[in-house]
């Protein structure tokens, strides 16, 4: 057996999603959407038919509890909090694969048997 194949110490794995974890920066929950949208003006070509509707706008969706967030964003700012969008996500994937670890690692243990 190769030592490519060879499964990866659980301690070892820990301690590599440990040090990921301790270099992240901003971790922004969400997504960035580019939007059309319909103004308030009743003489504008976004009310004609067809409509041509203002935009794309990027803008960033949250839901909170059962609220959703929705905030439009200057295309540097979509820029900039996408790479923060992703380390969130990174965020969320190194969470559950440190408690499917932890989960293998008790279970190896016996999960209490004495």
């Amino acid at each position: 057996m190769d030592a490519e194949a060879m499964p990866e110490d659980p301690k070892t794995r820990q301690r590599k999603l440990r040090a990921e974890l301790a270099r992240g920066g901003y971790a922004l929950p969400g997504s960035i959407v580019m939007r059309r949208t319909r103004c308030q003006n009743p003489g504008c070509r976004c009310r004609a038919e067809p409509p041509q509707l203002h935009g794309p706008y990027p803008t960033w969706t949250h839901k909170t509890g059962t609220k959703t967030l929705t905030r439009t964003l200057s295309p540097e700012q979509a820029a900039r909090y996408q790479a923060w969008i992703d380390a969130g996500r990174r965020l969320r994937q190194i969470v559950k694969e440190l408690e499917a670890l932890s989960v293998e690692v008790a279970e190896a243990e016996g999960w209490g048997r004495k």
